[in-house]
């Protein structure tokens, strides 16, 4: 595969002690320890009353980091495609679905039905935003932030025009998390350009490679970055809040993973 090229101009960030991607950034940097705490799952205001209370965590993580990355690039967040990349869903409401066909009753609710799909936070998406352009909605298991950025890349590079990427994950209750044990919810958005513009932060090359992933020297967030697929992009944030070059090393299919080139925005 021959590299593919965009330019970062906005990140959204929400996890385990990281509450947004202003103070994640001095915090993956080790400018300010990192403290374990559990991810604090917003309130979405930008939704109507009705839609709002029928959302679960990974559409408020989803559109939290979303919102948060088109606000730091300046951007219209209704004029742009989206990627929604996640390895599960969401896993809570398939537990009551799961609990729902088992009992006596075996009637689902409309909210759970709608729910369970994997594009939800993508629709939801549009109606907090008024978005019409296209979205797509991937799963790669492990590897979905990885193949969430390949995706996201290619239809910058094809469509020459910006693109949101946002990743997620959240935990499972049991007896799914016995077999899934994804501790916390996490989610990151990225906004990517074909071209630098004034808010172009840095420029990144990808391609496909068999070096073995980075991990993150803070041992707290190496537990993090292992346990929650969305989280593998860690070393990347990490590269980009030091805001130098460098090359990271990310988790993709195995044996393959991607190598990132890091380069200066303007």
């Amino acid at each position: 595969m021959s590299s593919l090229v965009g330019y970062l101009e906005g990140v959204g960030l929400l996890g385990p002690g990281l509450s947004d991607w202003q103070r994640g950034a001095h915090l993956l940097t080790g400018e300010t320890p990192w403290a374990p705490a559990p991810t604090v799952i917003p309130v979405l205001n930008c939704l109507p009353s009705a839609e709002r209370r029928r959302t679960g965590t990974p559409v408020r993580i989803a559109l939290t980091a979303g919102l948060e990355a088109t606000a730091n690039a300046g951007v219209d967040p209704a004029g742009l495609p989206a990627i929604f990349s996640s390895s599960g869903g969401d896993g809570q409401n398939l537990h009551e679905i799961c609990a729902a066909l088992a009992s006596g009753e075996r009637q689902l609710s409309p909210t759970r039905f709608h729910n369970s799909v994997h594009n939800a936070p993508s629709g939801y998406w549009g109606i907090a935003t008024g978005a019409t352009a296209a979205s797509n909605a991937l799963c790669a298991y492990d590897a979905s932030f990885g193949a969430g950025l390949l995706e996201a890349l290619t239809q910058v590079h094809v469509e020459q025009r910006a693109v949101l990427l946002v990743a997620y994950d959240t935990q499972y209750p049991e007896p799914l998390r016995g077999a899934r044990p994804i501790p916390d919810a996490f989610a990151v958005a990225l906004v990517l350009a074909p071209e630098r513009r004034p808010a172009t932060l840095a420029r990144l090359e990808v391609r496909l490679g068999e070096a073995p992933a980075d991990d993150m020297p803070e041992p707290g967030l190496e537990v993090v970055r292992q346990g929650i697929p969305a989280a593998r992009c860690l070393p990347l944030l990490a590269q980009l809040a030091r805001k130098r070059s460098g090359t990271v090393v990310l988790d993709y299919l195995s044996p393959w993973t991607l190598r990132v080139e890091v380069g200066p925005g303007l």
